[in-house]
């Protein structure tokens, strides 16, 4: 009998390589130093262990065909060992996704001073949504007890066979989704004035939603102050915890008396209570990181503008230079590419290899999409089953090494394209990733929907082969053959994936903004974000010149600019663990935080200033060449140093009902109502026409 000696080792160094890859990804994305252990183990187990799943599925099919000839099998484990892996992997993944990391992530987020208090607080709010699973699990349980009796064997399959159809409905929606979205997004991003394009018209938005962040926090900043008012009205304790919040946000002596007096602020209660210190402190937190996450947006958003403006730049001199880009190489000394070949990366050779990834996706998509809808009908005729299984001579299906790579790449695919459509659709709170600065919580929940989501889709995947081989699976044998224990499960399982149809049709045709155009609400982030790419090319230069459009940033010359606007780099010094911690980074410099006007005062400002800024470009884009030329002589005469005496010329006396007091602006006035109007008046806002 061989040996497997060397798929042991291959197993071992491929476990090793996962750990030092989520490792690295935890890293990108958490303050490692700064995160507790408690909450950085079970995000790392629930990571490494569904992309183990990726590995575990291949080696899987090629140990079930025991009656082959062993030395065709790839790499391959002893059916035991499969087995304890498979019962390790599930169940690890099954508690992490139910019951660890919700309660975790509620833990983290609670507002609550002491652990017993936050422990309370996360079994309360985790306690509603165990309820309303419990519910849906009688109800099975009732249906599982009826078609095959009271048994120990059937309350399990009840747990397996829920856990995997809900996850199965979220996958087959998200991948439908991905399936469209990533092929399509590599062939627009080919397009390199596109993708420019595209990225100016997100920043208006990203624009507002960093500005309604300030906002946000700057109202529970001065509601905080106004606690500190009260500190003498109020108990020991509730002092103690009000000082500790002041303490964390930085929040004494100039600071609190240039925000407290020009931010509103919901009112104080009467009576404090540790809830509404506890809500307050929760919310605190969640403007802290919601503040992170929109500067890093807006960061990289300003960053990916410039650099793609250079690459468009490059065409007429074919020497490309990023600027004062980041460099992240570990010899930032040494130089790999030069302007030229830099100029012929990523003008010619990254948007052709966009081109032909999308187009290799594009065909991927469609082989998941035929496999999903005749795995039941025909499945030997399962463009995947063709990739993944061979057969010999004999008739007898083997899979083999290249089988297992491809089977994983399958999968892989599989899950990216759920993964990525997290970005897309806006059903999951305020929740998002941030380099180095992610929140607690934030990070609880990707990860726990990469495990809750990975199963199902290795799963579904192995339903594609024929049932010869996957009905041989120890996968099957451990999950599947207790999904089918009932009708109900085994049609769910065939029939359910075929409704894959209506995200890829949605996505492919733009149902979803379709539906928003009539309802005014959507699910799917736009391709195109409100503003125009006009208004957001502005908002990028004025950010880039070191102005401000709304008060948030200044000019040279006048005061720094307030936290909000801070760069990734400081933002990444400060760490920003699970609680309060500080942001203030001007109170070093003895500079006080600029403060923003009222919420309704930022809002009316800025559609003020959008509707001035359209008006004035559309009367610019109208003008034909006769009134461009008006313009510009209207302006040669406006401009004139006119002499004091001139104005006394056509000026009535008093006695007649002239007015008192004529200055050049009169005069001018009269020539704008005379000669003037026939070169087009005076222009908007002291506006010169060059």
């Amino acid at each position: 009998m061989t040996s497997s000696v060397g798929s042991d080792l291959f197993a071992f160094l491929s476990l090793l390589a996962i750990s030092v890859i989520v490792l690295l990804l935890l890293r990108h994305f958490l303050p490692l130093r700064t995160t507790p252990a408690y909450l950085l183990i079970p995000i790392f187990l629930a990571i490494a262990l569904p992309v183990s799943i990726i590995l575990l599925v291949p080696i899987d099919l090629a140990s079930s065909l025991r009656s082959r000839d062993e030395a065709s099998r790839g790499i391959w484990l002893p059916d035991r060992v499969i087995l304890v892996a498979w019962r390790i992997a599930y169940w690890l993944t099954f508690g992490l996704t139910w019951f660890i990391l919700p309660l975790l992530g509620e833990y983290v987020d609670s507002g609550y001073r002491t652990p017993r208090s936050r422990m309370i607080d996360s079994l309360r709010s985790n306690g509603r949504y165990q309820l309303i699973v419990l519910g849906c699990g009688i109800a099975g349980l009732i249906y599982v007890f009826w078609q095959n009796g009271f048994a120990t064997t059937s309350v399990k399959a009840l747990i397996m066979a829920l856990a995997y159809c809900w996850g199965l409905v979220l996958a087959i929606y998200l991948m439908g989704h991905g399936l469209v979205a990533v092929p399509r997004k590599l062939y627009r991003n080919a397009d390199i004035s596109g993708s420019l394009r595209r990225i100016q018209s997100q920043a208006p938005r990203t624009w507002d939603r960093l500005i309604d962040a300030n906002a946000a926090l700057e109202e529970l900043e001065a509601q905080v102050f106004l606690l500190r008012q009260r500190k003498h009205a109020i108990s020991r304790d509730h002092q103690e915890w009000v000082e500790e919040i002041s303490h964390e946000l930085n929040l004494s002596g100039s600071h609190i008396s240039t925000t407290a007096p020009k931010t509103s602020s919901p009112p104080v209660p009467v009576i404090i209570t540790d809830r509404y210190l506890a809500a307050l402190s929760r919310k605190l937190i969640r403007a802290r990181h919601m503040r992170v996450r929109f500067v890093d947006s807006w960061d990289r958003l300003v960053q990916e503008a410039v650099d793609t403006r250079s690459i468009l730049d490059a065409s007429a001199s074919r020497n490309l230079e990023f600027g004062n880009r980041p460099q992240w190489s570990f010899f930032p000394k040494v130089k790999i590419l030069t302007s030229y070949s830099r100029y012929l990366l990523y003008v010619r050779v990254v948007p052709a290899a966009r081109m032909a990834l999308a187009a290799l996706f594009s065909l991927a998509s469609v082989c998941i999409v035929w496999s999903e809808l005749i795995k039941f009908v025909a499945p030997r005729l399962s463009i995947i089953r063709l990739t993944v299984v061979t057969h010999r001579n004999s008739g007898e299906s083997e899979v083999g090494f290249i089988g297992q790579v491809s089977a994983s790449i399958w999968i892989l695919y599989m899950c990216t394209a759920a993964l990525a459509s997290f970005d897309d659709v806006k059903i999951w709170g305020n929740r998002a990733l941030v380099r180095r600065n992610t929140y607690g919580e934030s990070a609880a929940w990707y990860s726990g929907q990469i495990a809750r989501l990975t199963v199902p889709l290795a799963y579904n995947f192995v339903t594609f082969l024929p049932p010869d081989v996957h009905r041989e699976t120890t996968f099957y044998l451990f999950l599947g053959r207790l999904v089918n224990l009932t009708p109900l499960g085994e049609n769910f399982d065939y029939f359910f994936p075929i409704l894959i149809l209506i995200p890829v049709c949605a996505t492919f045709f733009n149902l979803y903004g379709r539906v928003k155009s009539i309802f005014g609400f959507g699910i799917v982030k736009d391709d195109v974000e409100i503003g125009g790419w006009k208004e957001g090319r502005d908002l990028i230069e004025r950010e880039l010149n070191g102005r401000s459009h709304l008060g948030l940033s200044s000019s040279a010359g006048e005061s720094s600019s307030p936290p909000a606007l801070q760069t990734r780099s400081n933002l990444e010094t400060e760490g920003l663990p699970s609680q309060l911690s500080s942001t203030s980074a001007n109170s070093s410099t003895g500079v006080a935080s600029a403060s923003l006007p009222p919420r309704q005062t930022v809002m009316e400002q800025r559609q003020a200033q959008r509707l001035a800024d359209a008006t004035w470009t559309a009367a610019e884009e109208d003008e034909n060449i006769f009134q461009d030329f008006a313009h510009r002589v209207r302006n040669t005469f406006d401009n004139v140093e006119r002499p004091g005496w001139l104005p006394e010329i056509g000026k009535r006396p008093k006695w007649m009902g002239g007015v008192a007091g004529n200055s050049e602006g009169s005069g001018r006035a009269e020539f704008g109502r005379g000669m003037g109007r026939w070169f087009g008046g005076r222009p908007a806002e002291g506006r010169l026409r060059l």
